[in-house]
């Protein structure tokens, strides 16, 4: 941001700020981490302090993130509150939830009463009613697309890999797999990122919701294996199962699925898993490739160790399995992002 543009932000952010938010002193930008999209984020120093983003509209679908912040705020949802936005040039002014993500306390070992938080929170989430003018169907061609960015950015631009022809079929008939799986369960709202990352601890203890904009209607596994199975956090596979399975219970409490067995819902969860992790292999190499966002690629080793772990269990994957050992695998400690790791079980 050039000065000119940060003395129009400035400017924007003072004429928008709520009389309840004072400024000591001059007005000051604290720049944040951002995501993984083309958002920026500013602390303020107000009191309380406040989010200003710089959310540029050609690149970010800032409509779609007002209009999911009050469909959540109608359910209950704890979210950032919106004080000011303009969709012309891209900015907002939002509550600050503070600096306390999940991530740091599931890796302190606090992981129960965080689960428990974030998965009474996505329940919620799934009870909300679906909307078609907020929430598009996440449908076959959505799911194939993102599947495509695994050959096109991780196999081939990040290891170099070439793609053969038999190679596409495996990866055509895995994609179709996959596909059948995601559209098979109840449909119900999706997050789409719901990780340790996007979920975080408020002063008052409750569980807030961030970076929701890209919420969609589709399985009702998709969420769960992002939170359970989550690409910046391991948590043991026998625990994941466990809370997997609990959370089905409570699912079919309230009718939410029925006349489910526990392998068929595991089968779900996996190969959701699956097809989600196999996408951010491709969206975190494409970060590192395109958008020099290279931290991401320390956390592929985790999202490898997940697709190999569903790889071993389910033979009706087994030829994109040794595919994946015979073509894949060999190439990864050339990288100097790759380690093995021992997270399975």
């Amino acid at each position: 941001m050039t000065d000119k543009q940060k003395k129009h932000f400035i400017d924007w952010i003072l004429r928008y700020l709520p009389e309840s938010n004072k400024v000591a002193g001059t007005l000051t930008l604290d720049p944040l981490d951002g995501d993984a999209g083309f958002r920026r984020y500013y602390r303020l120093n107000t009191i309380p302090s406040l989010i200003a983003v710089d959310s540029p509209p050609l690149r970010e679908n800032n409509p779609a993130y007002v209009s999911v912040s009050l469909a959540l705020l109608s359910a209950g949802i704890k979210r950032p509150q919106i004080h000011a936005v303009d969709f012309t040039q891209g900015f907002l002014l939002l509550e600050d939830f503070g600096m306390q993500l999940l991530q740091p306390l599931l890796e302190s070992g606090a992981f129960e009463d965080s689960y428990d938080k974030a998965e009474s929170t996505l329940f919620s989430i799934q009870k909300m009613t679906s909307n078609p003018e907020i929430f598009s169907v996440y449908d076959r061609g959505r799911l194939k697309e993102e599947l495509d960015l695994f050959s096109s950015w991780f196999v081939t631009k990040l290891l170099g890999v070439a793609m053969g022809a038999q190679a596409k079929v495996i990866l055509k008939n895995l994609a179709e797999t996959l596909v059948e799986n995601a559209l098979c369960q109840p449909q119900v709202v999706v997050h789409r990122d719901y990780h340790s990352r996007n979920l975080m601890i408020l002063n008052d203890g409750q569980l807030g919701v961030i970076d929701f904009q890209d919420a969609v209607f589709g399985p009702i596994t998709y969420d769960l294996v992002s939170l359970l199975k989550d690409c910046y956090h391991w948590l043991p596979g026998g625990m994941i199962m466990s809370r997997a399975l609990d959370y089905k219970r409570r699912l079919e409490a309230d009718a939410l699925i029925t006349s489910v067995d526990d392998q068929v819902f595991m089968r779900w969860f996996d190969l959701m898993g699956l097809q989600r992790h196999i996408k951010v292999l491709g969206i975190f190499a494409r970060l590192a490739l395109r958008d020099r966002k290279h931290n991401y690629l320390q956390n592929l080793p985790l999202v490898i160790a997940y697709v190999l772990d569903v790889c071993d269990r389910y033979p009706e994957i087994q030829e994109f399995s040794q595919w994946f050992d015979s073509s894949i695998v060999p190439a990864l400690p050339e990288q100097k992002w790759y380690k093995q790791t021992s997270k399975r079980d």
